[in-house]
C-alpha cells in the first residue's frame, strides 16, 4: 500500500485540505457550554447587568474552542421615548469579548463584540466569510445596534485553561445567547502549538498631512518610504513566533471619496525598509480592484459596502492559506491614502496565531470607541432640537396632561427595564459557575472511561 502523510511513519489517506480531518476518527471529546436555561424553560438569553463581566467558557484543557456562536439584542428608553423596538445603537462597541488562555495574566483576545465579527461600526449587516458569518433579519439590516447572529470557526487551542468572558461596559443591561463548540484531548498539545490572538485598534482620525487633497490626484502622489511609511496606520504590533492570518478594516469616510489607496507595508522580525511585503494600495491588500465592490468571499470582501451605507465601510482580508509568518515579531501597517494624506475614522481587528506569552492588549476607554453616526440614519426617531419655539397660543389642558402621561410612561418604563435585568443577572451568575462545574465534571469523567 503507498503511503501519504508526514515523513515514512504517514498512513494511506487524505492528509492536506480543510476537510481532510473528516476522514479521520480521533480520540477526542465534542462538548458545549451555551445560555441554555437550566431549569428546563425557554428563558435561554443571560441578562448581562451594566458594568459587570460573566464568564461564558471556563474551560480546563487540553483542548480547543471549534466554533463560537452568539446573539444580543440591548433595548433602552432613548430620551423621551419609550419603543422598546428601540436598540442601543453603539452597543457593540460597549461590550467587548475577552478570552484568555492557559496561566496569563492577560487577555489574547480583547475586542468589541461587533468588531471581532467583522460588524463595524455597530452596523448589523449580512455577510459570509470563511471564519466568520453575520445573519441580520430585513428590518435590521444596516442599522446600528441591529441584533445579528454571529459565528466564529477560528480553531482555538489550549493546554491548561480557556477562559472566555463578556464585559459589558455600557450604562443599560442587554441579553446574551451563545454556544461554545469545543473538543477535549487525553494528550498534551504538540510544542509548537500556537494561541489565537486578536486585537482592535482606532485613529481618530488618521493623521493625514493633507485631508483636502483628492485621492488619485497629481497632488496625492508624495514619495513614502522610511520616514513617511512610519505615520502608516497599524493593524497589529506582535512579539513572538507565530502567524498573522487576516484583519478587518473599518473606515468613516469623511472625505466623501474614495477612502482607500494606501499600500499595505508588513515588516516581519525587526526589519526596516523595505518590509518583506508591500502592497500596492488598499483594495489591493483586501484582493479587489478599482475600489472595493459589493461582496463578501470566503478570504475577503466587504461585511458593509459603503454603497449600502453612505460612508461607512467594513473590508476583510484572511491568510488562511497564505499566513503571514514571523519568528520573532511582526508589525502590520497600512497607509490611509497614499503617502498618508487622508483623514478618516480608522479602527481594525487583527487575528493572528502565536507562542505564549503574549504582549499585553490594550483597547480604548468605551467613550473613545464609539462609532461616528453621521446625521439620522434611522435608528433613533429624530428629536426636536433644543431650542424648540414656543408653542402658539401655550399648551391647553389636555396637551399638558397628555405629556405628564407620557413622562410618566417613559419613567415606568425605564424603572421595569432596570429592575428585571436586575432580578435576571443573578441568573446569568448562576449558569456561568454551573456551566463551568459542569464542563469540570464532563472532562473528568472521560478522561476516567465512564
Amino acid at each position: 500500500m503507498s503511503t501519504t502523510g508526514e515523513g515514512a511513519a504517514g498512513s494511506a489517506g487524505p492528509v492536506g485540505g480543510m476537510l481532510a480531518g473528516l476522514t479521520r476518527a480521533r480520540d477526542a471529546r465534542s462538548a458545549r457550554v451555551s445560555s441554555w436555561s437550566q431549569d428546563g424553560r425557554n428563558q435561554d438569553a443571560w441578562t448581562i447587568q451594566a458594568g459587570q463581566t460573566v464568564a461564558i467558557a471556563d474551560l480546563e484543557g487540553p483542548g480547543c474552542i471549534t466554533h463560537l456562536w452568539l446573539t444580543q439584542a440591548c433595548p433602552r428608553t432613548f430620551a423621551d421615548r419609550s419603543d422598546r423596538s428601540l436598540h442601543d445603537p453603539d452597543y457593540y462597541r460597549k461590550v467587548l469579548l475577552k478570552i484568555t488562555w492557559d496561566d496569563q495574566p492577560h487577555p489574547g483576545v480583547l475586542v468589541p463584540l461587533g468588531d471581532f465579527f467583522c460588524l463595524g461600526h455597530s452596523i448589523a449587516s449580512n455577510f459570509a466569510s470563511l471564519p466568520f458569518t453575520s445573519s441580520v433579519r430585513p428590518e435590521h439590516q444596516f442599522k446600528f445596534g441591529g441584533p445579528a447572529a454571529l459565528n466564529c470557526y477560528f480553531q482555538m487551542p489550549f493546554q491548561k485553561r480557556a477562559h472566555i468572558e463578556l464585559v459589558n461596559e455600557n450604562d443599560v443591561a442587554y441579553r446574551q445567547y451563545y454556544y461554545v463548540d469545543y473538543e477535549l484531548y487525553r494528550q498534551d498539545l504538540p510544542e509548537d502549538t500556537v494561541y489565537f490572538h486578536a486585537q482592535w485598534r482606532r485613529e481618530k482620525p488618521t493623521a493625514g498631512w493633507n485631508a483636502n487633497v483628492i485621492v488619485n490626484s497629481p497632488e496625492s502622489n508624495v514619495v513614502n518610504l522610511e520616514d513617511w511609511s512610519r505615520n502608516n496606520y497599524v493593524i497589529l504590533d506582535a512579539e513572538g513566533r507565530g502567524h498573522y492570518v487576516g484583519c478587518n478594516l473599518s473606515v468613516t469616510n469623511f472625505q466623501g471619496t474614495w477612502w482607500g489607496e494606501g499600500d499595505d507595508m508588513i515588516f516581519i522580525d525587526g526589519e526596516l525598509w523595505p518590509p518583506s511585503l508591500h502592497g500596492t494600495g488598499s483594495e489591493d491588500y483586501f484582493n479587489q480592484a478599482w475600489g472595493m465592490q459589493d461582496n463578501a468571499f470566503p478570504f475577503n470582501g466587504s461585511s458593509l459596502h459603503e454603497s449600502k451605507k453612505p460612508g461607512y465601510q467594513v473590508s476583510y482580508r484572511f491568510h488562511l492559506v497564505d499566513p503571514v509568518r514571523f519568528s520573532k515579531s511582526i508589525r502590520v501597517t497600512m497607509e490611509h491614502g497614499h503617502g498618508n494624506h487622508s483623514t478618516n475614522d480608522w479602527a481594525s481587528t487583527a487575528y493572528w496565531y502565536q507562542t505564549l506569552p503574549s504582549k499585553p492588549i490594550d483597547i480604548l476607554p468605551v467613550a473613545q470607541r464609539l462609532p461616528i453616526r453621521l446625521g439620522d440614519l434611522g435608528v433613533v426617531p429624530m428629536l426636536p432640537p433644543t431650542t424648540v419655539p414656543p408653542f402658539p397660543g401655550g399648551l391647553n389642558d389636555e396637551m399638558q396632561q397628555m405629556s405628564r402621561q407620557h413622562q410618566a410612561n417613559v419613567a415606568r418604563t425605564g424603572e421595569e427595564q432596570r429592575a428585571g435585568a436586575a432580578q435576571r443577572w443573578p441568573i446569568a451568575q448562576e449558569s456561568s459557575d454551573q456551566n463551568t462545574d459542569a464542563a469540570r465534571r464532563l472532562r473528568q469523567q472521560w478522561l476516567d472511561g465512564s
